[in-house]
């Protein structure tokens, strides 16, 4: 009504500021009846959040008013009216009351947090600058401007002075447009002072892990993963549940030695330091190694009409090994690296049969033997059974090295 009466924009903005200090009052009911409340089945974290959200709301309103005033105030610069300075003064000074013994008087817990716990506002650090002067010169001072005024206290005095000073300049020189001037700082001051509080609120909502304690929590987790039969630390996830209280869950995989409830104990203790509602999850290591199963396959694992399986032959022994080469063999001496008829070193030929013909018009002789007739044959030792090379498929390929079918004409 006063602002109505005055006429003033200025007295206005600073009216947001007493609407807001209501919504911190309404804050603090909600805090003390958060505090009685016990946590529910339904609620199993408690009603903690709301104190985040009543704060939340009260800043993001009172950004919003601040928004309205700029707008009002930018009409007024092109259409200025009167501004009657009857109850301008009086006005700003039972506001300015009001808004000091509501900050004051009371101990308000989430709002008390929240300007300690939020970054730094542009008129904090401007104060603090001229705090710092000042105190150079008077060292008494230090106690009330140092390390940072309160916010809200800042802005109360702060829109008190600058309807101090528009009064004066109305009624010594008529200017008018000063008191539309002294609405947008007044706006501008509001929503400076708001805004980092909305945001740190706002990441609470968001159940962000706060910065500040990222490296105390690594280095607990770090901790945890070196404790007697913690195997790994995996899956944590740790937010803010309210102001001043954290939030966590953990996945821990032991030793299947280990005893559950000594570990569950120590990850608990080590945790709690800074994580005040904990969840811990324990689950022993399942991994099995897997066995070398020897003997026929059971049906439920192959179907063999879908899988061909070839017998390995077995290892021959350095007893009875005779391999063909061009060096004479010696008993001392350890078992040739090449052998002209074997595939590999002292083991024999394993032939992998192929049903189908390789069409090659060639005329040779691609045929196959039965793997049963082959090793009867006794193809381990060349020059016994038949003449087919099963490496290369000709016919005439001769058994032993440095032999030729041609009779009688000289070796190349």
């Amino acid at each position: 009504m006063w602002c109505s009466s005055t006429n003033s924009i200025a007295l206005t903005a600073y009216t947001y500021l007493t609407i807001f200090d209501l919504f911190s009052l309404i804050t603090c009911l909600v805090s003390y009846w958060v505090m009685m409340r016990k946590p529910s089945p339904a609620y199993s974290f408690g009603f903690e959040r709301l104190e985040v959200l009543a704060v939340f709301a009260s800043t993001v309103l009172a950004q919003l008013g601040a928004l309205f005033i700029l707008k009002e105030s930018a009409e007024r610069f092109l259409e200025q009216p009167e501004i009657h300075t009857g109850r301008l003064l009086v006005g700003t000074f039972v506001a300015l009351s009001f808004n000091l013994f509501t900050m004051l008087s009371i101990r308000n817990k989430p709002f008390a947090y929240v300007s300690e716990a939020a970054s730094t506002s542009w008129l904090q650090e401007h104060v603090a600058d001229l705090s710092r002067s000042l105190c150079g010169i008077i060292p008494g001072l230090s106690s009330i401007f140092l390390p940072r005024m309160n916010p809200f206290v800042l802005i109360d005095l702060a829109g008190a002075f600058a309807l101090c000073i528009t009064y004066m300049l109305i009624e010594i020189n008529n200017y008018f447009a000063v008191d539309t001037a002294s609405a947008i700082a007044i706006a501008l001051m509001t929503f400076g002072t708001m805004y980092p509080m909305s945001v740190y609120s706002g990441k609470v909502l968001l159940q962000t892990t706060p910065p500040h304690v990222i490296g105390q929590l690594d280095k607990l987790i770090r901790e945890v993963s070196t404790l007697d039969g913690v195997l790994e630390v995996r899956n944590e996830h740790f937010w803010t549940l309210g102001f001043g209280s954290l939030a966590g869950s953990v996945h821990v995989r032991i030793r299947r030695d280990a005893n559950e409830q000594m570990v569950l104990a120590h990850v608990t203790n080590r945790l709690y330091t800074l994580v005040s509602t904990l969840t811990v999850q324990i689950f022993k290591d399942d991994w099995i190694r897997p066995a070398l199963l020897s003997g026929p396959v059971a049906a439920n694992v192959l179907n063999f009409t879908d899988h061909h399986v070839i017998p390995m032959p077995p290892l021959k022994g350095t007893d009875d090994s005779n391999p063909v080469t061009s060096t004479p063999t010696k008993p001392s001496s350890p078992p040739p690296e090449f052998s002209f008829n074997t595939p590999g070193k002292n083991v024999s030929p394993v032939i992998l049969l192929n049903t189908q013909t390789r069409p090659y018009g060639l005329g040779l002789n691609h045929g196959h033997a039965p793997y049963s007739s082959v090793l009867n044959q006794g193809l381990g030792v060349p020059g016994i059974g038949a003449t087919q090379g099963f490496r290369t498929g000709f016919t005439n390929i001769p058994s032993r090295y440095g032999t030729n079918n041609r009779i009688g004409q000289p070796r190349p």
